[in-house]
């Protein structure tokens, strides 16, 4: 199913068009996290889905909330000093889409405003939904 055509974010452009991820299966999940002392961590504030392809799609929320997709790399973690760090990871636990490892994409679809772009991002799979959003500027990841 091709999604309607959204708005381009005025500070990210239109970012890839995730159709492209129908008909491969989600082979590895890498995430980012904030972690500061013994907090548990919040986020994740990165998800990069990489397929049988061997494409990285990264989602994450823009500076200005919206919701990125495009094709990168997972990046580094890096160190904050008194603010914590970064850490970048591969997981097979601890967000909806680990539930998925294995599984073909069958659908995706977006939801977005005219002028400030994707909003958010579903991807179906056989077993189920997986619902990313931009909530007050953070990602936010959901199982349907």
């Amino acid at each position: 199913m091709e999604s309607e055509r959204l708005g381009e974010c005025p500070l990210h452009g239109a970012g890839e068009r995730p159709e492209y991820l129908v008909g491969r299966r989600l082979e590895q999940v890498v995430a980012s996290w904030h972690r500061y002392g013994a907090e548990a961590p919040s986020g994740p504030l990165d998800v990069w889905l990489i397929d049988s392809e061997k494409v990285a799609t990264h989602v994450t929320t823009g500076a200005d909330w919206c919701l990125t997709v495009e094709v990168s790399a997972p990046s580094e973690g890096y160190d904050m000093a008194e603010w914590g760090h970064i850490e970048v990871a591969p997981i097979s636990s601890g967000t909806p889409f680990a539930d998925h490892l294995g599984e073909t994409v069958l659908a995706v679809s977006e939801e977005g405003d005219p002028d400030t772009g994707r909003l958010a991002l579903e991807i179906t799979f056989g077993s189920g939904r997986v619902r990313c959003e931009t909530w007050s500027g953070d990602l936010h990841l959901s199982s349907k």
